[in-house]
């Protein structure tokens, strides 16, 4: 048991800055569409800045605000450029957001495209920039 241990820690190890935060955003994808603002957040930087100024409070609201509005929502992300430099990243992506009341149908749904920088802080990934504009 021990071995498969030391095994999987190996592995992670290893990863690869790319693949590690192509995972990241997959647990931040999940948790956006399981409605758990928190654990979201938890791959937010504390000093994080987003569109208009917002900040990593704001960003938590705006999730609260979500989960509140829409029992269900629907993150769906498409293809993602990766670019690193010196320790740190951008990820660049589309992305469609749903919401809804729980019908079959979403009540809302809108495209965005997104640049977000990360870097690595205590051995995780964590997102310090995003800016987003709506698709036409």
């Amino acid at each position: 048991m021990l071995l498969l241990a030391l095994a999987a820690l190996a592995a992670c190890a290893r990863d690869t800055p790319e693949t590690a935060l192509r995972a990241q955003l997959q647990r931040m994808q999940a948790a956006a569409t399981e409605r758990r603002a928190g654990d979201f957040m938890e791959g937010v930087s504390a000093d994080f800045i987003g569109n208009d100024g917002m900040d990593r409070a704001a960003l938590h609201n705006l999730m609260r605000a979500q989960v509140l509005s829409n029992s269900t929502i629907g993150v769906t992300i498409g293809p993602v450029e990766f670019e690193e430099k010196s320790g740190q990243a951008t990820l660049r992506f589309t992305a469609l957001l749903t919401g809804s009341q729980g019908r079959f149908i979403p009540d809302s749904a809108q495209t965005y495209s997104i640049i977000t920088g990360w870097r690595l802080e205590d051995g995780e990934w964590r997102v310090y920039y995003a800016q987003w504009k709506p698709n036409p």
